[in-house]
């Protein structure tokens, strides 16, 4: 698995590859347990990690761990971007959203998520980001 999650240097910085590309639903299920257990051994926000979930099959279950791993991870990663997240239906993003209550970052190439991830930028424009679901209606008492 080390060929699929492993440390990349990009402009000095080191950035965690979780390449989840071309992966079927039962190799999906071993990465993503190897990455919970990858991630959880840096301090406080101490990684960075660019996912590529090109071609990669998400059945129920997958996006379960995904949900699952996201939150496990939290404490443990600073920025987070993803490639190849086109396919990866709408329901799924904004549950990942918000259960694990973290930004996921899209970008359509590596090099664009990993230029992101060195820079000292927050996160770039609300169309890239879960960040901006829309949010629910307050109750009729609290409108005005």
């Amino acid at each position: 698995m080390d060929d699929r999650i492993h440390f990349v240097e990009h402009k000095g910085k080191q950035i965690l590859l979780l390449d989840f590309s071309h992966a079927n639903a039962h190799e999906m299920q071993l990465l993503l347990e190897y990455v919970r257990v990858t991630v959880a051994r840096h301090g406080h926000e101490g990684v960075v990690t660019l996912a590529d979930f090109t071609g990669a099959e998400l059945d129920h279950s997958v996006a379960m761990k995904i949900k699952e791993v996201l939150t496990l991870d939290r404490p443990f990663v600073k920025k987070t971007a993803w490639v190849g997240a086109e396919s990866i239906p709408h329901a799924f993003m904004e549950n990942f959203h918000n259960f694990s209550q973290r930004e996921i970052t899209k970008f359509k190439t590596r090099d664009e998520a990993m230029d992101w991830l060195v820079s000292n930028q927050e996160l770039p424009s609300p169309d890239r980001t879960l960040g901006d679901l829309p949010k629910r209606r307050p109750p009729p008492a609290s409108r005005k």
